[in-house]
């Protein structure tokens, strides 16, 4: 279907929203009356301008408080209107959003809200234009989406239909399933949006929180199916009031839009019978595992003393690029020396994410807006796709474990068997640890990589959770909120069925922390209290702990004095659910990386999320804020 987006949605000028919605591959925009007063281009230039960028303008809005209201009133809202009707002729405009009225001048009469807007919409008609009517949430008589479709029905106006406003119907519990019973032809506007489930005013909840579909807590598919099925063909809009997007840059903010309505559409489709011309991205291939992270760094000496305490072993190089592969168990860590950093920047710069299907999974990735990212390789390498996530993390699809991996059609090679990403490597020789005497296997080796944790650009975090959902077919968990000594960091993890991969999502307290937050890799083990052990004998330092922590924990917990003591030495934290427990420590940070051991017991889905705040100060002491 067409897709279009309010000018409100977006940041910037009138004529950079514009850019950014075609760039992004909109259909049509609506033109918020706002941004047109404030561009210094003439009706006539936008006109041109939306048609050179391939954009229709699809609504113009919003016309207010116009309806029932005493004659004098109603003749000075005909004169407005006609005023704002010459300009949408010279606009190429053909739709009007009115919105019920919120005047106190306005009566409860629903005779005279339909005469007058049978009125409005005779002169509506003289120029080419259409009212499309919309209740409000918080209209002084008409809030409800039936409510105002009774008056244009009765009103019976050629020219007047209603606007559907998902947030409007959703945000007062209304039933959607009643548009079913307004014709197809009436429904002369769709505007779409999602929003956080709050508890708090409508009006400020629909001018602050509104989000993307798929950002909130709205079944918006839902909506949207019943809006199908009543025959609407019109194109899926979005009007979203954000403080956050108003902020960002109107290109990823745009991509990010449009990502949105291309899933929707899709989560949509099972619930029809016809698809309604509704889009049909390839199908997700959900990641099966995690192949590998890897560390861009300026001095390779202080993560290898690190991933040595660790137990890791430096196993193989890449063969024509400065990277290390550094292995434990099923643990890959790859430490590359290549690219320039700051002196202190130590990063985790990419995920490697094994798939059934990588070409399958570039695909789906590339029809939903991510960027696909270029990569040399020598004729020799593995063909690895990749895509920048939106924090700019790369990621690679890697074939899973046994599955086939073949050249595509552009590979010289044709259609041979191809290795998988580790054939790029060469083994190294190991005459000996580097920096430390390697440790016999136990109960603490590391097993695998638990999670990851990403942060997050302040204005990206609903972005980065929708991206990884719908683009990597990863499941949301609750977004929670951490007390940090400066503020509140916001927390959202995305995983697949079985756990392999997760991958917790953070924003920092404030913008201008998101540069210096850290990221961290969670490695698992079976014994964490072996494990830290270790890494201390090797010569790690672990994350110290306030004592004040463990008091509270003999409060909250039924532990033995011995185990207390042991986590009071290590620094080790824990916490329990339904499901299990949960121990876990911390290294202390490589100039943006630290490292976690975790043990989970018992089916223990969580990730110590009540301890975040103490780690968060223990970092903040230690002087290197966390992530």
């Amino acid at each position: 279907m067409r897709t279009s987006i309010a000018t409100v949605s977006l940041s910037g000028s009138l004529t950079e929203k514009l850019t950014a919605a075609a760039r992004a591959g909109f259909d049509g925009v609506e033109i918020f009356e706002n941004d047109l007063l404030a561009s210094p281009l003439t009706p006539e230039e936008i006109r041109a301008r939306t048609a050179d960028l391939g954009l229709s303008i699809d609504l113009y809005q919003p016309m207010r408080d116009i309806e029932a209201v005493a004659e004098e009133e109603f003749a000075r809202g005909l004169r407005r209107a006609r005023h704002k009707f010459e300009l949408m002729r010279r606009l190429g405009a053909d739709t009007v959003l009115v919105c019920s009225s919120v005047s106190p001048l306005a009566v409860d009469d629903d005779a005279l809200a339909a005469e007058q807007l049978s009125r409005l919409a005779v002169l509506a008609e003289d120029f080419g234009v259409r009212v499309a009517y919309e209740a409000l949430a918080w209209g002084r008589h008409v809030s409800t989406y039936d409510h105002a479709w009774s008056i244009v029905e009765s009103a019976g106006h050629p020219a007047l239909g209603t606007c559907l406003d998902s947030f409007h119907i959703l945000a007062r519990g209304s039933d959607p399933k009643g548009i079913e019973d307004i014709p197809g032809d009436k429904i002369f506007f769709l505007q779409l949006a999602d929003a956080p489930l709050m508890a708090m005013d409508v009006l400020q909840w629909s001018r602050h929180y509104r989000c993307f579909p798929g950002q909130g807590g709205f079944d918006l598919s839902g909506l949207l199916a019943h809006v199908l099925r009543a025959g609407y063909r019109g194109p899926l809009s979005l009007e979203v009031f954000n403080d956050v997007f108003r902020q960002a840059e109107a290109g990823p903010t745009a991509v990010d839009a449009r990502r949105s309505l291309l899933v929707l559409q899709e989560t949509t489709r099972p619930l029809l019978r016809e698809t309604a011309g509704l889009a049909a991205p390839p199908a997700p291939v959900v990641p099966t595992g995690v192949a590998f992270a890897e560390l861009v760094t300026p001095d390779v000496v202080p993560v290898a003393e690190v991933l040595g305490a660790l137990g890791f072993t430096r196993t193989a190089r890449h063969r024509s690029k400065p990277v290390d592969l550094w292995q434990q168990g099923e643990a890959r860590v790859l430490v590359n020396t290549g690219p320039a950093a700051r002196r202190d920047g130590t990063a985790l710069a990419a995920i490697g994410l094994e798939s059934p299907d990588p070409a399958a999974a570039a695909r789906r990735a590339e029809s939903l807006l991510a960027p696909v990212l270029p990569r040399r390789r020598a004729l020799e390498d593995a063909p690895l796709d990749a895509v920048a996530a939106p924090d700019g993390t790369e990621l690679f699809f890697c074939a899973s474990p046994g599955s086939p991996v073949r050249s595509g059609p552009g590979d010289s090679r044709g259609g041979s068997e191809l290795r998988g990403w580790t054939g790029d490597f060469e083994q190294v020789e190991q005459p000996g640890r580097e920096a430390h005497t390697e440790p016999g296997p136990g109960a603490g080796s590391v097993t695998r990589i638990d999670h990851l944790a990403l942060t997050q650009p302040w204005h990206q975090f609903d972005e980065a959770a929708l991206f990884h959902h719908s683009v990597l077919g990863l499941s949301g968990q609750e977004s929670v909120d951490v007390a940090d000594p400066y503020g509140l960091h916001r927390s959202r993890a995305v995983t697949n069925a079985d756990g392999s991969v997760r991958i917790a999502l953070g924003v920092g307290p404030a913008p201008t922390d998101d540069g210096a937050r850290a990221q961290h890799i969670a490695l698992a083990t079976g014994d964490v209290t072996d494990a830290a052990r270790r890494f201390r004998a090797a010569g790690g330092r672990l994350l110290a702990i306030p004592a004040n922590y463990y008091d509270d924990l003999a409060a909250r917990y039924e532990l033995g004095d011995e185990e207390l003591a042991t986590y009071r030495e290590l620094g080790i934290l824990y916490d329990r659910d339904q499901q299990g427990e949960f121990r876990h420590c911390y290294t202390e940070t490589v100039g943006r990386v630290f490292f976690e051991l975790v043990q989970r017991d018992g089916g223990y889905l969580g990730y110590g999320a009540q301890n975040a705040p103490v780690r968060l100060a223990a970092q903040r002491a230690a002087g290197r804020p966390g992530g």
